[in-house]
């Protein structure tokens, strides 16, 4: 990425708060450990071994309980490049307020977050930044045109609806539940849930190794909701200990590490991340569900889903600075040099005017 995409600045988030102390610690003691690279053979060097892939169960099979019997990945607005009421007033906002204020991570490794080692601004890099910074120059006509707000997982949706935030991109789960409350962009990444735990443990997959296990999630989380539904209904072993969750997904890293938990469940891609971060922990058997990332947007902003689509569809089709590029400069060490698993189908758009 070029050095001024990395110049865009961080605004701290109020719902932080005690979290970032320890989730700054987190991050700097895990990034100096070495770095591995990928063996070529679709693992993740010491980091775990690359994931595993099975038969899918889809977290979401359609929104039932909606007027449109769709999947959820499937409920958003054809594309457009034209500008409406939503990018209107993002242009309008006066002098050095002039940009895009989206909601990010700055503590997913690879994603979203701060490289100690870019200097003293601690920059911010990732796949998600790559995307957000490519928004940025579509819509305002430069990529450092951005105000990146770190917000913990539990508060991506209150930072949209309280207009904190344009848009959030930070590994966000595209979901039936969540429609209900933001509009979503086409899926740019395709994932599933994963189970992360120590090398030493005993444990190998979303099965009945878990029980007696303390599992550890995050607030708002897809893992939380579906582990939490798999718990009362029996699907997840009865002895299984679904922990109150927390934060931020890093957080659960850090349990891990302290032993205060056995196993954390959270999006493959992330759990790749985190075992790369960590060579004493790794992936434990395959994704057990199909999920997509999407861009969150406040409902209502048609025109910026619309906007935020035909970027999405430019993206995938740059060839030298697009979104294969990004996945072989940021994920392709940590997940797989094969792109194809991780990359969306063909989105689908719903059929209005």
């Amino acid at each position: 990425m070029r050095a001024r995409r990395l110049r865009a600045s961080l605004r701290g988030w109020g719902g932080v708060g005690a979290m970032a102390v320890v989730c700054a610690l987190a991050v700097v003691f895990t990034l100096l450990l070495p770095l591995t690279q990928s063996r070529g053979d679709g693992s993740t060097g010491t980091g775990g071994p690359g994931l595993a892939r099975g038969s899918q169960v889809r977290a979401d099979d359609y929104c039932a309980d909606t007027a449109i019997k769709k999947a959820p990945e499937e409920q958003t607005l054809s594309p457009s490049g034209a500008d409406g009421d939503t990018i209107a007033k993002i242009k309008a906002r006066p002098g050095e307020k002039r940009k895009l204020i989206v909601g990010v991570d700055q503590n997913s490794y690879r994603w979203g977050y701060r490289n100690p080692n870019s200097g003293p601004s601690g920059d911010l890099e990732g796949f998600d930044i790559d995307l957000v910074h490519r928004i940025a120059r579509e819509i305002l006509g430069d990529p450092d045109d951005v105000v990146f707000k770190a917000i913990p997982t539990n508060q991506r949706i209150p930072a949209l609806q309280s207009g904190s935030v344009d848009m959030v991109v930070r590994t966000m789960t595209i979901s039936c539940d969540r429609l209900k409350d933001v509009a979503f962009s086409a899926p740019y990444f395709k994932t599933g849930q994963q189970v992360l735990a120590p090398r030493s443990s005993d444990i190998s997959g979303y099965d009945d190794t878990l029980a007696h296990k303390r599992i550890c999630t995050a607030a708002g989380s897809i893992a939380n909701t579906r582990l939490t539904a798999d718990h009362d209904t029996r699907k997840l072993v009865a002895s299984a200990v679904v922990v109150p969750p927390v934060p931020n997904q890093l957080d659960c890293l850090v349990r891990l590490q302290l032993g205060e938990v056995d196993a954390v469940v959270t999006d493959g891609a992330l759990a790749a991340s985190q075992a790369a971060q960590d060579p004493t922990v790794e992936l434990k058997g395959g994704t057990f569900t199909d999920e997509y990332y999407g861009v969150a947007m406040n409902r209502g902003a048609d025109d910026l889903v619309r906007r935020v689509n035909q970027i999405l569809v430019d993206y995938r089709k740059d060839t030298t600075d697009g979104w294969q590029a990004s996945y072989d400069r940021w994920l392709s060490a940590t997940l797989n040099k094969d792109s194809t698993k991780s990359e969306p189908p063909p989105p689908v758009y719903l059929r209005t005017s």
